[in-house]
């Protein structure tokens, strides 16, 4: 089975850069999966920025939720696959499990809990299916405030819980701190 690398910490951390440097140095073919969807202007910015930071040759694929039942659709062909990020496709499927719901119900929270564990595990699907190096970036959440919404609190929860699905089945996680890695595992 091929390495899983997943690159953690808070937000403006340095962790995309560092994924970015780590895969230019691991592969020269590069799968590049982004999460992101442009929301708003701020957002499409941001995303247009990550673009133009990665080489010309990579392949990006854009999937905001369903990412690895899309990769194991359509088997990814390269030396590498980087995903930006985890955090914004729990994102992505937290707010379409709970979409006009209270996402303070527990049969809402119980439903958007499931569809984050699925997301996961067909993630870990996929990697395990293809022989080839991943590298997955993450926020972070277990080191802020709690919370004061009932659906700030889920997306923690539930990212905190895709984050400990993922660093368990690593070979190697790094936490960023002020552009710094930390070895964790």
């Amino acid at each position: 089975m091929a390495s899983l690398t997943l690159i953690l910490g808070g937000a403006r951390s340095g962790k995309s850069a560092h994924a970015l440097r780590l895969a230019q140095a691991r592969a020269q073919q590069v799968v590049f999966v982004a999460t992101a969807t442009a929301g708003d202007a701020d957002m499409a910015a941001r995303i247009a920025r990550h673009r133009a930071e990665r080489p010309p040759h990579w392949e990006t694929r854009e999937y905001p939720r369903g990412a690895g039942t899309a990769l194991l659709a359509s088997p990814p062909q390269a030396g590498l696959l980087l995903l930006d990020d985890v955090t914004l496709l729990v994102s992505n499927v937290l707010l379409e499990a709970v979409a006009n719901a209270d996402p303070a119900a527990p049969e809402v929270q119980r439903r958007a809990g499931e569809a984050v564990q699925a997301e996961m595990a067909a993630l870990l699907q996929a990697w395990q299916t293809f022989a080839m190096p991943w590298i997955v970036v993450s926020n972070e959440v277990g080191l802020g405030l709690v919370p004061p919404s009932p659906l700030g609190r889920l997306f923690r929860d539930e990212l905190g819980r895709a984050n400990q699905r993922l660093a368990a089945a690593t070979d190697e996680v790094l936490l960023m701190v002020a552009g710094i890695p930390l070895k964790v595992k």
